[in-house]
């Protein structure tokens, strides 16, 4: 990995994210042959099968496996180890809310390969309310100079205000992304 020589690059990026989708084999190919910023994806990737040709390809220099898509904490933990055979970094994707970022953390916590960790905290699609208001005590997750530790209680570590929830579920949510679906709700094709 190339991590320490971040300094040589004019903008200073630590990586690209999905530069293209990761279908794209071709164009991912091409993409790695000229750029000299680090490439990462897998969001949008949900088994061992499908990161195992990505990393095969040698196209990516992180993956970002989302647990609550590729299979929970085991299958993700079966991905990690996966792309530390090829020297490729981890940083799990999580835009969902508290139990999801826990998962991930105890996830990082034993994965060698673990760069960074996206949580979705202060992000623009959380107009209504935040990460923090589903948690009892918003301090499990005090982030402190760029980092957070990772939850120690029992389970995921973290305490989920119930009331909260159930207040937030009555009011529902349109679970539908416009990018990737048409207005009638089907999906894109492309």
């Amino acid at each position: 990995m190339v991590f320490e020589n971040l300094e040589h690059y004019p903008c200073r990026l630590m990586f690209i994210e999905e530069p293209v989708l990761s279908e794209h084999d071709e164009a991912l190919k091409e993409i790695a042959r000229i750029s000299a910023t680090l490439i990462a994806l897998g969001e949008r990737l949900y088994s061992r099968g499908d990161f195992k040709r990505v990393l095969s390809e040698g196209y990516v220099d992180i993956i970002q496996p989302d647990p609550s898509h590729a299979g929970g904490i085991t299958e993700t933990r079966k991905i990690a180890p996966m792309a530390e055979a090829y020297d490729v970094a981890l940083a799990l994707h999580c835009p969902l809310g508290p139990i999801a970022l826990a998962a991930n953390l105890q996830i990082d916590a034993v994965c060698y390969n673990a760069f960074i960790q996206e949580q979705s905290l202060g992000i623009h699609y959380n107009q209504d309310n935040d990460l923090m208001d589903y948690v009892s005590n918003p301090e499990v997750f005090a982030y402190r100079d760029g980092m957070v530790a990772i939850p120690n209680g029992p389970g995921l570590g973290i305490e989920v205000d119930e009331a909260y929830v159930r207040e937030r579920a009555q009011q529902g949510h349109r679970w539908r992304n416009p990018v990737w679906r048409h207005r009638d709700g089907s999906f894109a094709e492309w």
